[in-house]
C-alpha cells in the first residue's frame, strides 16, 4: 500500500517534499513509508534526500508535572495559609514531591521551611514550570533561558526525528517489477524466460566468512614446551586422572599429615566418593613407619601417621602426584628385573629415566589478576644414579635456555619433599630485573628408597606454571583474561603463533629430539634453503635446495645410519624406526623449481612471537 502511495504520487508530481507530512497525509504510519523509500531507493526508482529535524519533548518526569503541575506547586499549595508542622507536611505529599518541591520552593522564596515548621511567605504562585511544559507538548517556541531551565531539571529531552524527500530515480516506473533471482526449469519449459528480468550480481560483495577452530594460547605455548622436553629425549607422564588420593598427592612425598597445604581451606577434598580404597599396602605400610619412625638416615617426623587423612580422595594440588606414582612404578620394574636376573645384576646398570608432564591442577586459592583455582603445571624430572646438585643445574641450564631464557640465578628454598631446594630466577630485559620462573630440588631418600628405588639412584625435578610464560609471550597482565569465562574470544582468534627460543634451535636438535612429522610442515624447508650463512647441520647448503637437501640427507644417512634415497629429481625421504621421523621434500601444485623465487616468495613462514 505505502509502495503504490509513493509510486503514484510521483506520477503526477514532481516530488515528496516531506515523507512526514506525505505519511499524515495518506494516513500511513511514517515507519512504514521510510522502509519502502530504503527499499525503492535500493533500486534506483527514486532518489531520496535525508531530513532531519530536532524538536524538544517532554520527559516522563516532565509529562507527570505538564498533567499534575509541578512539585514545588503542589507543596505550596498544601501548606495552609496559618502554616504547617513538617511532619504532617511530609505525610500530606509523596516523598518525591517533598524533597524537589522543597529546594524549589525555597529558591524561589515561596516558602520559610524551619526545624519545626512550614509556612507561605506569599499567597499567590504561578506554575511557571507547568505551562512552560505545556508549551513544549503544543511545540510553541521557548527562549533558550526557559530551555535550559527545563533541561536542568531533566523535564526534557532532544528527539531527532529522521524522514525524507524523494523524487523519480533514474528506474524509475508507476509500478515496481518483480526481478528473478534464478532461472528455473518452469521458466524454460514456459518459454517466458526471454520476458524476465534478472537480478544483477554484485560482484563486489563479500561472501560469508568461514568460521573455524582456534588453538588457545595456551595450547600453542604447551605444544612448543612439549617438543623442548621431547628434543631433550624426556617421556611424557599420563595425567589424565585428575582427582587423586592424600597419600599419592601428600603422604608417598613424605609431606607430613599437619601440613598447612593440606588443610581444607587449601585444598579441595571430594564429597563422593570421598576416599580410596586401591593403594599398595606394603608399601603404605613403608611410608607410614618413615613418617612416623624415620629411616635410610632420617628421624621422620614423629607423629600418629593415620590411614584415613592418606586415603581421602581430592584434586590433585600438582604434578607430583603423578611423578610419586611413575617413579613407584619404575622401583616395582627394577624389582622384578633384579629378581628375574639373580646373582647378575650389578651386570645390568639401572635404566635412567626422564619424565615430563604439563596438565591441569587445583588448588582452593582467591581470584585475583596473578591466581586461580585451577591452573597448568609444568613438570620435569631425571633419575639416574649418582646424579648431583650439578646435574640439576646444569639440566635447568639447558631447559631454559632453549625457553629463550640463558641467564639464570638459584636461590635455596625448602619444600617437604626435595633436599636440597632451589627457586629459579631469570633476568627480565623489559622488567629490568630478577623474576622468578620455577622451583626444583633434589627428592629426599625418605620419598625414594621407601619405593624400592636403589640406594645411589637420585632423582632431580623442577617445575613452573604454564600460565605465567604465556601472559609474557602474549601481553597478558591478568590471568582471568587468559583462562576461565572471562575470555575474549578474538584473543583465541587472533593470537600468533608460538616459537619458543626457536632461534637456538637447529634442525638437527630437531629431528634427534624425535619430533613428530607435524613439525615438518612446507616453511622448515623454507628455513633451510634461507638461511643467512646458506649451512645447515654442519655441512654447505647452496641456494639450489635440491642440492642442499641431498647434502643434508647425506648427512643423516651418516648420523643415523640408514639408507636413504638423495635423489632431488625423485623425491628425497628418509625414516628412522628410533626416532619415528619421517622427511620428504614439498612439491607445490604447479611444480615450481624449489629454488626459485616464485617458491621462496610462495613459501613465507608464519609470523613468530618469542619470548626475550
Amino acid at each position: 500500500m505505502a509502495e503504490e502511495a509513493i509510486l503514484g504520487h510521483l506520477e503526477k508530481n514532481v516530488e515528496i517534499s516531506d515523507s512526514g507530512d506525505f505519511a499524515s497525509q495518506s494516513g500511513i504510519d511514517h515507519n512504514e513509508i521510510v522502509n519502502v523509500i530504503k527499499s525503492l531507493h535500493g533500486f534506483r526508482l527514486v532518489d531520496a534526500q535525508d531530513i532531519k529535524r530536532e524538536k524538544w519533548v517532554l520527559t516522563d518526569e516532565g509529562k507527570l508535572y505538564a498533567a499534575a503541575g509541578s512539585p514545588e506547586v503542589q507543596l505550596f499549595l498544601a501548606v495552609p495559609p496559618e502554616g504547617i508542622s513538617r511532619e504532617e507536611l511530609q505525610r500530606k505529599v509523596d516523598p518525591s514531591v517533598y524533597k524537589i518541591g522543597c529546594s524549589q520552593a525555597i529558591k524561589n522564596k515561596w516558602l520559610e521551611i524551619g526545624k519545626q515548621q512550614v509556612s507561605r511567605k506569599v499567597q499567590q504562585v504561578e506554575d511557571t514550570a507547568k505551562d512552560l511544559l505545556t508549551r513544549i507538548q503544543n511545540e510553541e517556541a521557548l527562549s533558550q533561558a526557559d530551555i535550559d531551565a527545563l533541561k536542568r531539571r531533566k523535564l526534557i529531552a532532544l528527539q531527532t526525528w529522521k524522514g525524507y524527500s524523494v523524487r523519480k530515480g533514474p528506474n524509475y516506473a508507476p509500478k515496481r517489477k518483480k526481478v528473478a533471482t534464478d532461472l528455473t526449469r518452469e521458466n524454460l519449459q514456459r518459454g517466458d524466460w526471454k520476458e524476465l528480468e534478472f537480478k544483477e550480481y554484485n560482484f563486489n560483495a563479500k561472501g560469508q566468512s568461514a568460521e573455524g577452530g582456534h588453538l588457545h594460547p595456551l595450547l600453542k605455548v604447551r605444544r612448543q614446551l612439549q617438543m623442548i622436553f621431547l628434543q631433550m629425549g624426556f617421556e611424557e607422564m599420563p595425567t589424565n586422572n585428575f582427582v587423586e588420593s592424600s597419600f599419592w598427592n601428600f603422604d608417598a612425598l613424605f609431606q607430613p599429615q599437619q601440613h598447612p597445604a593440606r588443610d581444607s581451606h587449601d585444598t579441595f577434598f571430594l564429597q563422593a566418593p570421598s576416599t580410596t580404597k586401591m593403594l599398595p599396602e606394603d608399601y603404605v605400610e613403608r611410608v607410614k613407619h618413615v613418617h612416623e619412625h624415620g629411616g635410610y638416615g632420617s628421624r621422620g617426623y614423629g607423629y600418629d601417621w593415620k590411614r584415613e587423612e592418606a586415603n581421602k580422595n581430592l584434586l590433585r594440588t600438582h604434578t607430583t602426584a603423578v611423578s610419586s606414582r611413575m617413579l613407584y612404578l619404575l622401583a616395582q620394574v627394577e624389582k622384578f628385573l633384579r629378581f628375574i636376573r639373580g646373582d647378575v645384576y650389578e651386570l645390568k646398570p639401572f635404566a635412567p629415566k626422564k619424565y615430563y608432564s604439563i596438565d591441569r591442577v587445583f588448588r582452593n586459592e582467591a581470584v585475583d589478576r596473578t591466581h586461580l583455582a585451577e591452573f597448568h603445571q609444568i613438570e620435569g624430572l631425571v633419575c639416574d644414579r649418582g646424579l648431583t646438585l650439578g646435574d640439576l643445574i646444569g639440566v635447568l641450564q639447558d631447559f631454559f635456555s632453549r625457553l629463550g631464557m640463558s641467564q639464570l640465578r638459584f636461590k635455596p628454598a625448602y619444600n617437604p619433599y626435595t633436599e636440597p631446594s632451589m627457586e629459579i630466577f631469570s633476568y627480565h630485559e623489559g622488567l629490568k630485573k630478577w623474576v622468578e620462573i620455577g622451583n626444583s630440588g633434589m627428592f629426599r631418600p625418605e620419598m625414594l628408597l621407601p619405593m624400592g628405588l636403589p640406594e645411589d639412584v637420585r632423582v632431580i625435578a623442577w617445575g613452573l606454571s604454564l600460565e605465567r610464560p604465556t601472559m609474557i609471550l602474549y601481553g597478558v597482565d591478568n590471568i582471568r583474561d587468559l583462562f576461565g569465562h572471562k575470555v575474549d574470544l578474538g584473543l583465541i582468534k587472533r593470537n600468533p603463533i608460538c616459537r619458543l627460543g626457536i632461534e637456538q634451535l637447529t634442525g638437527l636438535d630437531w629431528l634427534l629430539g624425535c619430533a613428530p612429522i607435524g613439525l615438518f610442515d612446507n616453511w622448515v624447508l623454507y628455513l633451510f634453503a634461507r638461511r643467512s650463512d646458506h649451512t645447515a647441520f654442519g655441512g654447505p647448503l647452496g641456494r639450489d635446495l635440491g642440492k642442499g637437501l641431498k647434502c643434508f640427507l647425506v648427512e643423516m644417512r651418516d648420523i643415523l645410519g640408514r639408507k636413504i634415497s638423495t635423489s632431488p629429481s625423485t623425491g628425497a625421504g628418509f625414516s628412522c624406526m628410533k626416532c619415528r621421523i619421517g622427511l620428504v621434500p614439498v612439491q607445490t601444485s604447479t611444480r615450481l623449481p624449489l629454488h626459485s623465487k616464485e617458491f621462496l616468495n610462495r613459501r613465507q613462514p608464519p609470523p613468530t612471537t618469542k619470548i626475550r
